[in-house]
Protein backbone atom coordinates (compact mmCIF):
# COMPACT_ATOMS: atom_id res chain seq x y z
CA UNK A 1 0.00 0.00 0.00
CA UNK A 2 1.37 3.52 -1.15
CA UNK A 3 1.40 6.86 0.84
CA UNK A 4 -1.67 8.37 -0.96
CA UNK A 5 -3.67 5.23 -0.43
CA UNK A 6 -2.62 4.93 3.61
CA UNK A 7 -3.39 8.71 3.89
CA UNK A 8 -6.68 7.83 2.18
CA UNK A 9 -7.68 5.47 4.67
CA UNK A 10 -6.91 7.80 7.35
CA UNK A 11 -8.98 10.84 5.98
CA UNK A 12 -12.09 8.23 5.66
CA UNK A 13 -11.09 7.60 9.12
CA UNK A 14 -11.57 10.44 10.80
CA UNK A 15 -14.65 11.11 8.72
CA UNK A 16 -16.06 8.02 9.76
CA UNK A 17 -15.24 8.93 13.74
CA UNK A 18 -12.73 5.96 13.78
CA UNK A 19 -9.63 6.50 15.90
CA UNK A 20 -6.42 6.80 13.75
CA UNK A 21 -3.62 5.00 14.22
CA UNK A 22 -0.62 7.56 12.79
CA UNK A 23 2.25 5.45 13.49
CA UNK A 24 0.63 2.31 11.16
CA UNK A 25 1.05 5.64 9.14
CA UNK A 26 4.62 5.74 9.56
CA UNK A 27 5.37 1.48 10.07
CA UNK A 28 3.30 1.46 6.30
CA UNK A 29 5.53 3.67 4.79
CA UNK A 30 9.25 2.88 6.60
CA UNK A 31 10.40 1.48 3.37
CA UNK A 32 9.38 4.75 1.43
CA UNK A 33 11.53 6.50 4.09
CA UNK A 34 14.45 4.35 4.40
CA UNK A 35 15.23 4.43 1.16
CA UNK A 36 15.57 7.99 1.42
CA UNK A 37 17.86 6.90 4.39
CA UNK A 38 19.95 5.43 1.90
CA UNK A 39 20.23 8.07 -0.13
CA UNK A 40 21.28 10.13 3.19
CA UNK A 41 24.00 7.57 3.94
CA UNK A 42 25.20 7.38 -0.05
CA UNK A 43 25.52 11.52 -0.12
CA UNK A 44 27.40 11.43 3.28
CA UNK A 45 30.11 8.50 2.31
CA UNK A 46 30.48 10.56 -0.96
CA UNK A 47 30.70 14.01 0.10
CA UNK A 48 33.38 12.86 3.56
CA UNK A 49 35.70 10.95 0.92
CA UNK A 50 35.65 13.74 -1.45
CA UNK A 51 36.40 16.46 1.65
CA UNK A 52 38.96 14.23 2.94
CA UNK A 53 40.91 14.32 -0.29
CA UNK A 54 40.94 17.83 -0.86
CA UNK A 55 40.95 18.24 2.78
CA UNK A 56 44.41 16.47 4.01
CA UNK A 57 46.16 18.18 1.24
CA UNK A 58 44.73 21.58 1.89
CA UNK A 59 45.76 21.46 5.66
CA UNK A 60 49.04 19.84 4.88
CA UNK A 61 49.66 23.24 2.18
CA UNK A 62 48.54 25.27 4.83
CA UNK A 63 51.07 23.44 7.28
CA UNK A 64 54.37 23.56 5.30
CA UNK A 65 53.32 25.47 2.03
CA UNK A 66 54.27 28.82 1.06
CA UNK A 67 53.99 31.74 -1.50
CA UNK A 68 50.58 32.09 -3.52
CA UNK A 69 49.43 28.61 -3.41
CA UNK A 70 49.09 28.85 0.47
CA UNK A 71 47.25 31.87 0.17
CA UNK A 72 44.65 30.60 -2.76
CA UNK A 73 44.10 27.36 -0.23
CA UNK A 74 43.53 29.33 3.08
CA UNK A 75 41.34 32.33 1.02
CA UNK A 76 39.49 29.46 -0.51
CA UNK A 77 39.18 27.71 2.87
CA UNK A 78 37.50 31.12 4.58
CA UNK A 79 34.96 31.27 1.80
CA UNK A 80 33.94 28.35 1.81
CA UNK A 81 33.51 28.09 5.95
CA UNK A 82 31.85 31.71 5.55
CA UNK A 83 29.29 30.66 3.33
CA UNK A 84 25.98 28.70 4.32
CA UNK A 85 25.97 25.40 3.18
CA UNK A 86 21.77 26.13 1.16
CA UNK A 87 23.98 28.68 -0.82
CA UNK A 88 26.65 26.47 -1.86
CA UNK A 89 24.71 23.82 -3.01
CA UNK A 90 22.26 25.94 -5.07
CA UNK A 91 25.16 27.46 -6.66
CA UNK A 92 26.36 24.44 -7.81
CA UNK A 93 23.22 23.11 -8.70
CA UNK A 94 22.07 26.22 -10.97
CA UNK A 95 25.17 28.25 -11.66
CA UNK A 96 28.48 26.17 -11.54
CA UNK A 97 30.49 26.72 -14.37
CA UNK A 98 30.48 23.01 -14.97
CA UNK A 99 28.19 20.43 -16.67
CA UNK A 100 26.25 18.21 -14.15
CA UNK A 101 25.09 14.41 -15.54
CA UNK A 102 21.99 14.11 -16.63
CA UNK A 103 20.01 11.04 -16.03
CA UNK A 104 19.20 8.62 -12.91
CA UNK A 105 21.02 5.94 -10.44
CA UNK A 106 18.57 3.33 -10.23
CA UNK A 107 19.18 0.53 -8.61
CA UNK A 108 17.31 -2.26 -5.64
CA UNK A 109 17.72 -2.19 -2.36
CA UNK A 110 17.84 -5.70 -1.01
CA UNK A 111 14.19 -5.52 1.70
CA UNK A 112 13.17 -2.04 0.64
CA UNK A 113 12.82 -2.05 -3.08
CA UNK A 114 14.18 0.23 -6.02
CA UNK A 115 15.92 3.24 -5.57
CA UNK A 116 16.14 6.38 -8.39
CA UNK A 117 18.63 8.99 -7.53
CA UNK A 118 18.37 12.20 -9.59
CA UNK A 119 22.18 12.36 -10.90
CA UNK A 120 22.38 16.29 -11.33
CA UNK A 121 21.29 16.65 -8.13
CA UNK A 122 23.28 14.31 -6.06
CA UNK A 123 26.54 14.96 -8.05
CA UNK A 124 25.54 18.71 -7.50
CA UNK A 125 25.14 18.04 -3.20
CA UNK A 126 28.38 15.60 -2.94
CA UNK A 127 30.83 18.50 -4.75
CA UNK A 128 28.78 21.26 -2.75
CA UNK A 129 28.84 19.05 0.65
CA UNK A 130 32.41 17.68 0.17
CA UNK A 131 34.16 21.08 -0.65
CA UNK A 132 32.57 22.62 2.23
CA UNK A 133 34.03 19.86 4.55
CA UNK A 134 37.25 19.93 2.66
CA UNK A 135 37.25 23.47 4.60
CA UNK A 136 36.55 22.40 7.69
CA UNK A 137 38.57 19.08 7.35
CA UNK A 138 41.75 20.85 5.91
CA UNK A 139 41.95 22.82 9.40
CA UNK A 140 41.27 19.23 11.56
CA UNK A 141 44.63 17.71 9.40
CA UNK A 142 46.04 21.36 10.28
CA UNK A 143 45.71 21.54 13.75
CA UNK A 144 46.74 17.67 14.19
CA UNK A 145 49.82 18.23 12.11
CA UNK A 146 51.13 21.50 14.03
CA UNK A 147 50.56 19.43 17.00
CA UNK A 148 53.04 17.37 16.82
CA UNK A 149 56.23 18.60 18.17
CA UNK A 150 59.06 20.12 16.19
CA UNK A 151 61.82 17.99 17.82
CA UNK A 152 59.45 14.98 15.77
CA UNK A 153 61.01 16.69 13.12
CA UNK A 154 64.48 17.57 14.04
CA UNK A 155 64.58 13.98 15.05
CA UNK A 156 63.73 12.58 12.10
CA UNK A 157 66.18 15.03 9.92
CA UNK A 158 68.70 13.97 12.40
CA UNK A 159 68.71 10.47 11.56
CA UNK A 160 68.98 11.51 7.78
CA UNK A 161 65.60 11.34 6.05
CA UNK A 162 64.41 14.36 3.87
CA UNK A 163 61.95 16.77 4.83
CA UNK A 164 59.26 15.09 2.78
CA UNK A 165 59.96 11.66 4.32
CA UNK A 166 59.96 13.06 7.73
CA UNK A 167 56.42 14.29 7.30
CA UNK A 168 55.76 11.07 5.11
CA UNK A 169 57.16 8.56 8.14
CA UNK A 170 57.49 9.97 11.42
CA UNK A 171 55.08 13.64 11.30
CA UNK A 172 51.88 11.82 9.11
CA UNK A 173 51.53 8.93 11.34
CA UNK A 174 50.95 11.00 14.43
CA UNK A 175 48.94 14.08 12.88
CA UNK A 176 46.61 11.16 11.42
CA UNK A 177 45.95 9.61 14.62
CA UNK A 178 45.31 12.55 16.58
CA UNK A 179 42.79 13.97 13.76
CA UNK A 180 40.48 11.13 14.90
CA UNK A 181 38.33 12.87 17.03
CA UNK A 182 37.73 16.15 14.83
CA UNK A 183 37.11 14.12 11.71
CA UNK A 184 34.74 12.10 14.02
CA UNK A 185 32.89 15.59 14.87
CA UNK A 186 32.98 16.50 10.74
CA UNK A 187 31.42 13.49 9.68
CA UNK A 188 28.60 13.84 12.21
CA UNK A 189 28.02 17.46 10.54
CA UNK A 190 27.98 16.39 7.13
CA UNK A 191 25.37 13.07 8.15
CA UNK A 192 22.88 16.22 9.11
CA UNK A 193 23.91 18.70 6.49
CA UNK A 194 22.60 16.54 3.99
CA UNK A 195 19.31 17.87 4.83
CA UNK A 196 19.77 20.72 3.15
CA UNK A 197 20.26 18.92 -0.21
CA UNK A 198 16.15 19.14 0.03
CA UNK A 199 16.65 22.73 -0.92
CA UNK A 200 17.87 21.65 -5.03
CA UNK A 201 15.12 18.38 -4.84
CA UNK A 202 17.49 15.37 -3.78
CA UNK A 203 14.79 13.29 -2.40
CA UNK A 204 16.96 11.99 0.70
CA UNK A 205 15.41 11.50 4.13
CA UNK A 206 13.74 14.74 4.75
CA UNK A 207 12.66 15.22 0.98
CA UNK A 208 10.50 12.15 1.68
CA UNK A 209 9.26 12.62 5.01
CA UNK A 210 7.92 16.22 3.67
CA UNK A 211 5.90 14.07 0.75
CA UNK A 212 4.28 11.88 3.54
CA UNK A 213 3.66 15.68 5.19
CA UNK A 214 1.85 16.33 2.62
CA UNK A 215 0.03 13.60 1.92
CA UNK A 216 -0.96 13.13 4.93
CA UNK A 217 -1.22 15.95 8.27
CA UNK A 218 -2.35 13.43 10.71
CA UNK A 219 1.30 11.51 11.14
CA UNK A 220 3.49 14.82 11.26
CA UNK A 221 4.93 14.00 14.97
CA UNK A 222 5.31 10.33 13.97
CA UNK A 223 7.05 10.85 10.75
CA UNK A 224 9.55 13.43 12.48
CA UNK A 225 10.38 11.01 15.81
CA UNK A 226 10.96 8.68 13.00
CA UNK A 227 13.46 10.48 10.89
CA UNK A 228 15.20 11.66 14.32
CA UNK A 229 15.56 8.11 15.34
CA UNK A 230 17.30 7.15 12.03
CA UNK A 231 19.68 9.85 11.85
CA UNK A 232 20.35 9.15 15.75
CA UNK A 233 21.34 5.61 14.64
CA UNK A 234 23.32 6.76 11.87
CA UNK A 235 25.17 9.17 13.86
CA UNK A 236 25.65 7.03 17.43
CA UNK A 237 26.82 3.49 15.00
CA UNK A 238 29.54 6.07 13.03
CA UNK A 239 30.53 7.44 16.03
CA UNK A 240 31.29 4.29 17.70
CA UNK A 241 32.83 2.69 14.21
CA UNK A 242 35.42 5.55 14.63
CA UNK A 243 35.87 5.63 18.27
CA UNK A 244 37.14 1.81 18.08
CA UNK A 245 39.51 2.60 15.28
CA UNK A 246 40.88 5.45 16.75
CA UNK A 247 41.53 3.09 19.93
CA UNK A 248 42.85 0.63 17.21
CA UNK A 249 45.28 3.24 15.98
CA UNK A 250 46.13 4.34 19.52
CA UNK A 251 50.00 4.49 20.59
CA UNK A 252 50.26 2.09 23.91
CA UNK A 253 50.85 3.44 26.93
CA UNK A 254 50.51 7.29 25.22
CA UNK A 255 48.13 9.56 23.44
CA UNK A 256 46.54 9.25 20.16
Amino acid sequence: MGPLAVASLSADALLQGQPVSDWAFVVENADYLLLGAVVTVLLTATAVVLGLLAGFPAGAIEVYGSGPLRSLVSGAGVLLRGTPIVVILVFMFFAAPFPLPEGNLSFTVPGLGPLTIGLSAFTAATIGLGLRSAAYQAQIFRGALQSVSEGQMEAARAVGLSKLEAIRYVILPQALRRSIPGFQNEFTIVLKDTSVAFAIGLTELLSRSEDLFVESTTAILEVILFISVVYFVLTFATNRTLDAIGRHYAVPGGDR
